[in-house]
């Protein structure tokens, strides 16, 4: 759910490479991943328990839930899994440049998206929370404590349209990362950012100058939930990512990695 809306201008781009695209060869994407040998992971890592992160090995890896959904895709076809980790606004468009073969990165299933890319089926939703500083928890009850401040969300996401919506006589400041938003609440430039509960929990657990507001955000009626997305026309690739989602919800899999992974993004804080 942390990602919804794509700027106008970035889906009618998206839009034009996949009308541009060879549906033959989007259709064929699975025969075309298992040549390769390679399935490119398109993410944005830097939404914890997700997309993050650490140091393994003395080297810099990308983890997470989504990166342990991604990998058992990549089990069921056979092959290697490729980590593509650019800004979240890059995600989308990736799949028609070819630089990714799947986008699996907290991306909301939104209908309007579904004329430039296939969805599979989704596999986690969530609410939102508001972080503040610790020190301000005390001023803010509503959303209309926050007229004439300043609330940010993630540049592309859910987070976004809650904040215009919902946060009425406050101005939205839109950030490329989650880290961006902590470090202008931290340093007074907003007053509050809207983040996924998880996440959100995550920074609070790690900033003891953080906390997480008293405020209702709701839950927008139109949030499809996160969902793996794929070139438009590649529905037989599309049937083996939701084989696999199907299975690692039904055994519980993805619960257990969020879980999992939401341990570890708190350890190597």
């Amino acid at each position: 759910m942390k990602k919804l809306a794509l700027g106008m201008v970035g889906l009618a781009a998206v839009a034009t490479l996949a009308a541009c695209g060879n549906g033959k060869s989007a259709t064929n994407q699975v025969d075309k991943v298992k040549k390769a040998g390679v399935l490119k992971v398109a993410l944005s890592p830097d939404y914890p328990p997700f997309e993050f992160q650490i140091i393994k090995d003395g080297k810099n890896t990308v983890v997470g839930s989504d990166v342990d959904l991604a990998n058992a895709i990549g089990k069921k076809l056979g092959v290697k899994v490729k980590i593509e980790s650019m800004d979240f606004n890059n995600v989308l468009a990736s799949l028609n440049t070819g630089k990714a073969d799947i986008a699996i990165s907290g991306i909301s299933k939104e209908p309007s998206r579904e004329k430039s890319v296939n969805f599979s089926d989704v596999y986690y939703t969530a609410s939102n929370y508001l972080v503040v500083k610790k020190s301000d928890l005390s001023k803010y009850r509503s959303v209309d404590d926050f007229k004439g401040k300043k609330v940010a969300a993630q540049k592309g996401s859910t987070q976004e349209g809650i904040v215009t919506s919902q946060f009425k006589g406050a101005t939205e400041i839109a950030l490329p990362q989650i880290g961006d938003e902590i470090n202008e609440v931290k340093g007074g430039q907003v007053q509050g950012a809207v983040i996924e509960n998880l996440i959100a929990k995550s920074y609070v657990a790690a900033n003891s100058d953080l906390a997480i507001a008293n405020v209702d955000v709701k839950t927008p009626k139109d949030s499809y939930g996160s969902a793996v997305a794929l070139p438009k026309g590649s529905d037989e690739l599309t049937k083996v990512v939701n084989s696999v989602i199907k299975e690692e919800l039904k055994n519980g899999q993805i619960n257990k990695d969020i879980q999992k992974n939401y341990t570890l993004s708190e350890n190597n804080k």
